[in-house]
């Protein structure tokens, strides 16, 4: 359905008794609206009966001050329009809705913390595409989910009421956030009431990632040898197979809690924990030492256990990569970026937060180890594999997802692994903020957005 990307203009006054809406007599021509004639005005959830006035050489979308305020819109808003002659119905929109962890009202000028930057950007990015975004925390959820308390931008950060949206993009950190029961009822209701679209709307654990992935014939390459990790057999059985083991917990983040297990020449095992200040390191003779020793954080959370790779590195340390995959304006998945994770001093994993640092692939791959050979169509080797991979999430897992960071390793011959597909994909972990531009992974989300809610062309 065709869509224009119009201006809204709020009057000084409410002039009118009824609830009128002026709209410029090319619009009014270009989508066949009715003139003087009745038409449910939607935004978001929100619908309302209202009459349509031509305005002569007129451009964009007037409205009263009172509809305005329940809209939840400020003057100068960017929208796209939309008219469906068979239901009567005039749209604008789309109207985006971003859920976040927390939310500071008391620092106007920073409400949501270290993510305020991101939001701005992403609001930028409507306004240039012609969508309105607001942003709400668990906190703002109350018995209606018709509408909902959230914050938006327009020369400063503003509260107020906005409607249900089209499209829920779910931002939370943390499971426990994501699993309170008001969150998960809110979720439900949106997409069978209003079919709101919601994505990214789980996390992902590794078990359910590589179960999921290795149902698909075409994905196994990619696949270490990886189980869900349940005693000292699968252990044992691992380490005879591997000279070096990984036990990662399958709900981790940023590195945490990572476990390194290798064997060495006179058959005693060496084992890296991760900690802030780098990996610290602890010996065993035997086996059944080491697993009577990490036994105990085995019953805390629960591990998967994965065949160890001889990494690709730089300067002697490994590198892996960050691959951002997202949905496009078709609906498709696209590669946005893949950049180079180098892992920090005295560390063995590349995460941002234990002192890695972010290089882009062709600078990692020509200071690295890689032969000639190995080097040959990497690049094209790791898009091929992040989109492959999503495709396989998509197929698998019965959940929507609009983005995904895919963690990928190239080992010391040039093949191209999985090591864990994350859907929280942090914006700093991609390019750099810039406050000059909007980058393509901030415009490629409203893009699916728009696609989504329908306001494509």
């Amino acid at each position: 359905m065709q869509s224009s990307k119009v201006t809204v203009q709020v009057l000084g006054s409410s002039i009118q008794d009824d609830l009128v809406i002026w709209i410029g007599d090319k619009l009014m021509k270009q989508h066949k609206l009715p003139a003087h004639q009745p038409v449910t005005l939607k935004f978001g959830a929100w619908k309302q009966q209202a009459r349509v006035v031509p305005v002569p050489k007129g451009d964009g979308v007037r409205i009263q001050p009172d509809l305005a305020r329940r809209m939840g819109l400020k003057a100068g808003t960017q929208l796209r329009i939309q008219y469906k002659a068979t239901s009567h119905t005039l749209i604008l929109g789309p109207v985006i809705a971003v859920l976040v962890s927390r939310s500071y009202p008391q620092f106007q000028d920073r409400p949501f913390g270290a993510i305020t930057a991101f939001c701005k950007e992403l609001t930028d990015a409507c306004r240039s595409q012609g969508a309105f975004v607001y942003f709400f925390t668990p906190n703002e959820l109350g018995s209606q989910s018709s509408t909902i308390q959230g914050w938006s931008y327009a020369d400063h950060w503003f509260k107020a009421e906005f409607p249900a949206p089209d499209v829920l993009h779910n931002r939370l950190t943390t499971r426990k956030l994501e699993n309170k029961p008001s969150v998960q009822h809110f979720m439900k209701e949106v997409k069978t009431r209003y079919r709101t679209s919601v994505f990214n709307e789980k996390f992902l654990n590794k078990t359910e990632v590589f179960q999921a992935l290795q149902q698909e014939q075409n994905l196994q390459r990619y696949l270490p040898e990886s189980y869900l990790f349940k005693n000292y057999a699968m252990l044992k059985s691992m380490c005879s197979k591997h000279p070096v083991v990984f036990l990662k917990p399958i709900r981790g983040s940023l590195g945490k809690g990572i476990i390194r297990i290798t064997r060495m020449s006179d058959n005693s095992y060496q084992c890296h924990f991760t900690n802030v200040n780098g990996a610290r390191k602890q010996n065993f003779p035997k086996l059944l030492n080491l697993f009577t020793a990490i036994s105990g954080k085995m019953k805390a959370n629960r591990y998967q256990i994965q065949q160890g790779l001889q990494l690709m590195e730089v300067a002697k340390r490994p590198v892996d990569f960050r691959a951002l995959v997202q949905k496009n304006l078709e609906g498709q998945w696209e590669l946005t970026s893949i950049v180079a994770r180098i892992a920090g001093n005295q560390h063995f994993v590349s995460n941002l937060a234990r002192g890695g640092t972010l290089s882009s692939v062709k600078e990692a791959v020509a200071k690295s180890n890689l032969s000639a050979q190995a080097r040959n169509d990497l690049s094209g080797k790791m898009k091929r594999a992040a989109l492959d991979i999503a495709a396989g999430i998509e197929s698998q897992i019965p959940a929507h997802f609009g983005e995904l960071g895919i963690d990928l390793a190239v080992d010391s011959y040039g093949r191209v692994w999985l090591l864990e597909v994350n859907s929280k994909p942090s914006k700093n972990d991609n390019t750099q903020m810039d406050d000059t531009k909007i980058r393509p992974s901030v415009r490629r989300m409203v893009q699916y957005a728009r696609f989504l809610s329908g306001f494509v062309r």
